[in-house]
């Protein structure tokens, strides 16, 4: 998988997810054996640049591999300086958002809402890609609804502006997350340009990541909430891609040893406050894949500081490892 200059190990890349894909998280998921991982999006507003949070999202202190940095708004001008702005601080590729369904996105023309105005989309395209010299991605969905499906037409645009790769959500924005991932029009898309297209949608499992790959031609496939509590799924789709084979899901103490370096890596990278806030919903996902009880996520979330929350969760685990009742299978879902 090429990226302007850059060729990716592989052709799995971690999707752009709001309030996840933070640094600990991308670090984590290209650990497990992600080629690529790219980071939450980043408002091109030049008033949130300083930011606490902002700050954060393009924190990439001793980052490994490529630093691809994912930028939103409107202004075809503040978008080429936010992107200007984040190359000068370390980015080597420049993601442009056009595909978030969130309403308070969308409610001001950005991110899904921009497929609605193919020319906006030409002139901001067309402003970030003059502006930097480092490689500009676009992510869009297919449309905005299922009467106004217009992804093939925005791929063109995006070739012609010099738009290096495109991912491709296989739903409209209407859709948001519901009902199942068009693949049929990420073909289409494929077959009508000859940039590379990264098919996004519903891959949670090495079975689903090779017939979206074969199925679509596209070059690679992003991977969003089927990496939440699971970051070991893209050993699992490489190793499938490899060999045909499936690889052994990891064991009860393998995934308490993730868990617990990921946690580490929140609270060093948030402080103990903030890490341990955004640590549940992380341990929520790694304890659903378990089969746990509400009762027992409920419990570690009534922790308030690191040590109490890591006490809990190895409580959780010694509990799992010795119940023999448990039919224990890490599933991708």
């Amino acid at each position: 998988m090429q990226i302007g200059p850059y060729l990716l190990k592989n052709k799995l890349i971690l999707a752009p997810m709001a309030c996840i894909s933070d640094r600990p998280f991308r670090e984590l998921c290209k650990q497990f054996g992600a080629g690529l991982a790219v980071s939450e999006m980043v408002a091109s507003n030049p008033a949130l640049r300083h930011h606490k949070r902002t700050l954060l999202k393009t924190n990439h202190n001793g980052e490994s591999g490529l630093r691809s940095v994912q930028i939103l708004g409107t202004n075809p001008e503040q978008m080429a300086d936010a992107a200007i702005f984040n190359e000068q601080s370390g980015a080597q590729i420049i993601d442009i958002n056009m595909g978030c369904p969130a309403k308070k996105v969308c409610s001001v023309a950005a991110g899904s809402a921009l497929l609605r105005d193919e020319v906006l989309v030409q002139k901001i395209l067309a402003a970030v890609v003059k502006a930097v010299d480092v490689p500009v991605t676009l992510k869009i969905r297919t449309g905005w609804d299922l009467n106004s499906r217009n992804a093939v037409e925005i791929a063109k645009i995006a070739e012609n502006s010099g738009i290096a790769a495109l991912t491709l959500h296989g739903r409209t924005r209407e859709c948001k997350f519901n009902g199942e991932a068009e693949y049929e029009t990420i073909k289409k898309v494929k077959q009508s340009v000859n940039i590379p297209i990264i098919a996004n949608g519903d891959i949670d499992s090495a079975e689903k990541a090779y017939f979206v790959l074969n199925n679509t031609g596209a070059d690679a496939i992003m991977i969003g909430r089927g990496a939440q509590g699971n970051p070991w799924l893209f050993t699992e789709i490489n190793y499938y891609l490899e060999t045909g084979k499936h690889l052994e899901k990891p064991t009860i103490s393998a995934i308490q040893s993730t868990l617990l370096n990921h946690l580490e890596q929140l609270y060093s990278f948030y402080g103990n406050v903030s890490g341990v806030r955004i640590a549940r919903k992380h341990i929520a996902w790694y304890f659903k894949h378990l089969g746990a009880s509400q009762d027992t996520k409920s419990n570690i979330n009534q922790a308030d500081c690191p040590s109490r929350q890591v006490t809990l969760i190895n409580s959780a685990f010694t509990l799992l490892s010795t119940d023999s009742a448990i039919n224990y299978e890490y599933i991708s879902n």
